[in-house]
């Protein structure tokens, strides 16, 4: 059989994110079998810029068709705006009678489809049913998709996110100072501000040898204001957008990791922060609680109980064997997640697509004769 041709239509390339990431990941290791274009459905900018940016993408995944460069159309889709561009690729892919592999990874997609009218919940709801298969990044969101927009189960692939696993982790043991990271979007919905107000109830004997590090793009300025009324300006950075480089640096360098979001699919900074043999605290949201087991690979709090946060930082800067059994734990957890293993699984996907579709195809020619 010859290379499998799949068009990938998602976000930019150049965005920050979970869904870049993974992207990037399948692009970086896609091995002989498989030949991925990827097309960029959405970029951040001008309302104008995105629409010349999605009119591209649909003009160029209707030149795939058309020219039969495609055997499998995989769609990343988020929430929001994310939902009536990806539907408009799918019904194109539909006319064409392409098996449309679905990837869902919005965090907060049951907000956007609890806010939709009746029609809207219908409409995206025959979308999605329609698509050859539905990955989703844990069996929470398989329970969500099926319970609620009809899915069928055999239909939906729990599929989590990957990482890559750096070869070696660093010793962080007999350290005089404690670094905590937290790396994603600053705002309300990752718990930021909670991390902020929980970091400034440490008591000052711990918080003189700690530093908190906060990278990632979004309300930096919001998060700063509040560290300065708190007087944290000393003892927090915040480093604004990363690259991959500086964040594997980071995470080499960094004690502690935390997440406390508020909605989650299945947070690609964690995997990356368990990979890296980090002790993580983050909260029982999305597809958290699948990977981890409070106390035994992590600490989980509940979002908004700052007090709790604050006592879970608390408790891993003063016990070093305890970030290092964490830490050592959540390696061996997020293993299974390795890239590699990943894109088997994946590619397992695409030939199970491909093969109902071709059976579904000749079941009717074989009923009339």
């Amino acid at each position: 059989m010859g290379k499998l041709n799949v068009l990938m239509l998602g976000a930019s390339l150049e965005q920050n994110g979970g869904i870049a990431t993974v992207e990037k990941l399948m692009l970086k290791h896609a091995n002989g079998y498989v030949n991925f274009q990827h097309i960029t459905s959405h970029d951040e900018g001008t309302i104008l810029h995105r629409i010349k940016v999605f009119i591209k993408a649909f003009t160029v995944l209707l030149w795939n068709l058309i020219a039969s460069k495609a055997d499998i159309v995989h769609v990343h889709i988020s929430d929001g705006g994310s939902l009536l561009r990806k539907a408009i690729i799918a019904m194109i892919a539909f006319l064409f009678n392409k098996p449309v592999l679905m990837h869902a990874h919005g965090a907060e997609f049951h907000v956007t489809y609890s806010k939709l009218p009746k029609w809207g919940q219908q409409f995206f709801g025959k979308i999605f049913r329609s698509c050859d298969d539905f990955i989703v990044l844990s069996k929470t969101w398989e329970k969500y998709y099926t319970n609620n927009l009809g899915l069928n189960k055999k239909q939906v692939v729990v599929l989590p996110n990957p990482t890559e696993l750096p070869a070696q982790i660093p010793d962080r043991k007999n350290t005089s100072s404690i670094k905590i990271g937290f790396f994603g979007r600053v705002g309300s919905r990752k718990g930021t501000f909670d991390l902020i107000k929980a970091f400034a109830q440490i008591p000052d004997a711990l918080k003189g040898k700690t530093e908190l590090i906060i990278a990632g793009d979004g309300d930096i300025k919001e998060a700063q204001t509040l560290a300065q009324s708190l007087n944290l300006e000393n003892r927090i950075q915040f480093l604004g957008w990363i690259d991959s480089q500086t964040r594997d640096k980071l995470l080499a360098d960094i004690d502690i990791f935390v997440l406390p979001s508020y909605n989650e699919g299945l947070p690609m900074a964690l995997l990356e922060a368990m990979g890296w043999g980090l002790p993580v605290i983050v909260t029982p949201v999305g597809g958290i609680p699948e990977l981890i087991n409070s106390t035994e690979n992590g600490l989980l709090i509940n979002p908004g109980d700052v007090q709790k946060l604050s006592e879970a930082m608390q408790k891993l800067i003063e016990s070093e064997s305890l970030r290092f059994s964490l830490g050592n734990a959540a390696r061996e957890t997020v293993a299974p997640f390795d890239i590699k293993t990943y894109c088997s699984q994946l590619y397992e996907i695409y030939d199970s697509v491909l093969e109902s579709k071709s059976k579904n195809s000749l079941e009717p020619a074989a009923a009339g004769r």
